[in-house]
């Protein structure tokens, strides 16, 4: 399967991550942790899951078709 990464970096450091796998947003810092604990309780996670359900998904469909056609 596909991994979706989303990451946001300040100043060169990755802050915070959301993990298709993990199904949340993941903190790698101080104000990361506090973000992720928020973004994973509100409207942030639902809007990241939209996206994913709705880009990679779908984009996942059209992949798999493509290499079902070179066979």
């Amino acid at each position: 399967g596909a991994e979706f990464i989303d990451s946001y970096v300040f100043n060169q450091v990755e802050d915070i991550r959301f993990n298709s796998t993990v199904g949340k947003y993941v903190g790698y810092t101080e104000l990361g942790l506090k973000n992720a604990e928020t973004w994973n309780k509100g409207s942030v996670l639902a809007q990241e899951l939209g996206e994913l359900e709705r880009y990679c998904k779908h984009n996942a469909a059209i992949s798999y078709g493509a290499v079902l056609d070179k066979t």
